[in-house]
């Protein structure tokens, strides 16, 4: 067991970090040509489900390991780490549309403060790249004037989402896209997924372990990626391609409501009891500026999750296209879709790789509208109407 176990097919990145690990557990034992290999902020960077806070957490598993100086993965400092109750790891997942200055000068604080028992401090920053202007101005001046034992391991999907100063600062961890066979190996050996079905959920998956888990064991989410590639057969006509886009967008919704709704309840009930709620309901004086705080922290988390959604559903559709691509330009690469290998062969043989590039070109562009806070349903009608056309 390690604490490398969870990334898969990050050899060189595995090196790298336990590099570093052992190097900071030089430094803390005052060798200074060791604690060159170390340094204070990282930002890892790779495309979506390549495990960008997989190595994030087990690296910030590996430092505060006493055991072993690269991790050794058993101990109470790696299984705490792992499990994501480690004292001295704080795990920030923004769950709305942005993180906003407020809540970093507040994680700044936090952070400035020395380990309670393990060896640093360590702020693993998922989706770094949520924050706002202002809050990576204040997130900058941390990094810069960091205290000796604080660590920040900063997530983003490219190094180019986070501003120059930042990601100057940082020594930067690339992770690159797993094949399918090791997440397929992965789905059998760690979740007793059997092959055929472990097989087809990676390529599915196009290298996103967890999405590749969620195919191989959710039926759900199986019909709606069946129901997103069915959708290039029904643009017959402007009705239905604009019909299929408000399906689109409908089921996305649903979906949202379907994450957050219980999550919301949830919430409002501890919030409303913390905040000394009576038996009859009522709320003390001076608490509806909280509870609207936390209302409007669920509408963008809600916002958020839609948009995930209808990102996902995208990225099954371009897989489309991409196979449809392969085919027609003579390309030797497996096929995504290989259970559509018939149906993906009649539609290359119907149209040219010009026609099915623009029709690539419209799914990224919707996808940057929607990233730009384009109205979804207005976004994915010019998507659904360019693909009729080619």
């Amino acid at each position: 067991m390690s604490v490398w176990d969870d990334l898969v097919g990050q050899g060189p990145v595995v090196e790298q970090l336990a590099t570093a690990a052992e190097a900071g557990a030089g430094a803390l034992a005052g060798d200074e040509r060791a604690a060159a290999g170390m340094t204070h902020a990282w930002l890892f960077t790779g495309p979506p489900g390549s495990g960008r806070s997989t190595a994030a957490r087990a690296f910030a598993a590996a430092l505060q390991c006493r055991e072993a100086p690269r991790g050794c993965g058993h101990c109470a400092s790696c299984h705490q780490a792992l499990q994501g109750t480690h004292a001295d790891i704080e795990v920030v997942r923004p769950t709305g549309l942005s993180y906003g200055v407020k809540e970093t000068r507040e994680l700044v604080l936090r952070a400035a403060s020395s380990p309670s028992g393990g060896r640093w401090q360590v702020v693993l920053f998922e989706d770094a790249d949520r924050a706002t202007e202002a809050a990576a101005n204040a997130l900058l001046k941390a990094i810069e004037e960091p205290p000796p034992r604080t660590v920040w391991l900063l997530c983003s999907p490219s190094p180019e989402d986070l501003v120059t100063t930042i990601r100057s600062r940082c020594r930067l961890v690339t992770l690159r896209t797993p094949p399918a066979s090791a997440v397929a190996d992965v789905l059998i050996r760690r979740d007793g997924i059997d092959p055929e079905t472990a097989e087809a959920a990676a390529r599915a998956a196009q290298g996103d372990i967890g999405r590749a888990r969620r195919l191989a064991t959710d039926q759900e989410t199986r019909r709606r990626r069946g129901e997103m590639l069915a959708l290039p057969g029904r643009l017959t006509g402007v009705a239905p391609a604009v019909n299929a886009a408000a399906a689109l967008v409908a089921a996305a919704e649903a979906d949202a409501k379907a994450t957050t709704e219980e999550l919301n309840a949830t919430e409002t009930a501890e919030l409303r009891r913390a905040l000394g709620e009576s038996e009859k309901g009522r709320m003390p004086r001076g608490t509806a500026g909280a509870l609207k705080e936390l209302e409007d922290r669920q509408k963008s988390r809600a916002t958020r999750v839609k948009r995930d959604s209808l990102d996902r559903a995208l990225l099954d559709l371009a897989s489309y296209y991409r196979d449809v691509l392969a085919l027609q330009l003579g390309s030797a690469v497996d096929l995504v879709n290989t259970d559509r290998a018939a149906e993906l062969r009649s539609v290359a043989s119907a149209g040219t790789p010009e026609e099915t590039l623009r029709r690539l070109e419209a799914i990224m562009e919707c996808r940057g509208r929607l990233d730009a806070n384009v109205n979804p349903l207005l976004a994915v009608e010019a998507m659904t109407l360019a693909l009729r056309t080619g």
